[in-house]
């Protein structure tokens, strides 16, 4: 039997991006999974809506807030495993509200973590990024690199990652931190760069506006990272631990751009914009991920290339072009 069949698992942070691949990839293993997504008036459960529909019918979704511990209390109850993605992760947002990052990011882990400590969870897996090493100071990047808190959302992140490293030195608390590099693929907003770039050329544009093009990033598709979940979740070695998942090769900005418009098969030029540029000393440059630990103890490894990443992630946009908004700078 496998792991998965049957066993009941929290997602927090369902409706996003990647907690969205996370659920549906339990389901297809077999788990019993309750859907956390963000409370709203229109009753819109993100990117839940968009999973086909024997996915979205297997999944016990709840509406709440990971701000609220007498919520968090409640969704835990009775789960096997949590997997904990809530979070806000834009990067640019983090200038503007910086207290709802420490609210929902730090708080919010501190409930779902509490609340698991009392009730006895068999196995947590806490989501971290690559964003809290900062800039490298040397590449590929372990886990044994400094964190650097270079913008109010990394610090965020930092403040989470020792809660949860507290809670497993203080209490014992079956907690693992898997830290993904840059996660892409359908169901992505443009808040990120690669649909940034390719919703901006599907809608037929021809020059790209981006800000920085120097900055490098190690790319993993959205599959992939959800497979590492899952993985360090079956893992009882990986308890204590913090790992990263990426896929040790990383690419600029810049060429990122010249790759997706020849995957795409059209020509397109690059335009600065400088709207677009993160404070000078707040922009990472370099993050390439060192992996050898997630696999040497819970045996992971990406499996999708990027070109290949970068073509289904670009006919996924082109499909869903009235979700973007290319025009603008969404931050």
């Amino acid at each position: 039997m496998s792991f998965w069949q049957a066993r009941r698992v929290l997602v927090t942070g369902a409706g996003g991006f990647i907690g969205s691949h996370v659920a549906e990839r339990l389901v297809r293993a077999g788990a019993r999974v309750r859907a956390l997504v963000h409370y709203n008036g229109r009753n819109d459960w993100g990117h839940v809506e968009r999973l086909d529909a024997d996915v979205r019918a297997a999944l016990d979704v709840i509406s709440g807030d990971v701000r609220d511990p007498f919520f968090c209390r409640e969704a835990v109850k009775d789960q096997s495993v949590v997997m904990h993605l809530a979070a806000l992760i834009a990067i640019p947002y983090s200038y503007v509200a910086p207290a709802d990052y420490v609210f929902t990011n730090v708080v919010g882990t501190l409930n779902i973590l509490q609340a698991c400590r009392d009730l006895g969870t068999e196995k947590v897996v806490h989501t971290s990024t690559s964003e809290t090493y900062g800039t490298a100071q040397y590449v590929p990047i372990d886990e044994k690199h400094p964190l650097q808190g270079q913008s109010p959302y990394s610090a965020s992140k930092i403040g989470a990652d020792k809660l949860a490293e507290s809670f497993y030195l203080s209490f014992g608390t079956p907690v693992a931190t898997l830290r993904p590099f840059n996660t892409y693929g359908p169901r992505q907003s443009a808040r990120a760069v690669i649909p940034t770039i390719i919703s901006q050329l599907a809608a037929g544009r021809r020059t790209i506006r981006l800000g920085a093009l120097e900055p490098v990033r190690d790319l993993t598709y959205a599959q992939d990272t959800a497979a590492a979940f899952l993985a360090v979740a079956e893992s009882p070695r990986t308890v204590g631990e913090v790992v990263n998942a990426g896929t040790g090769a990383g690419i600029s900005v810049g060429d990122l751009a010249r790759l997706i418009a020849e995957v795409m098969g059209v020509r397109a030029d690059v335009e600065h914009d400088p709207s677009r540029l993160r404070p000078e000393q707040s922009e990472v440059m370099r993050l390439v991920c060192a992996a050898e630990k997630i696999k040497a103890l819970a045996g992971w490894a990406p499996q999708t290339s990027l070109r290949d990443g970068l073509a289904r992630t670009a006919e996924y946009i082109r499909g869903h072009l009235d979700l973007y908004k290319p025009d603008l700078y969404n931050i």
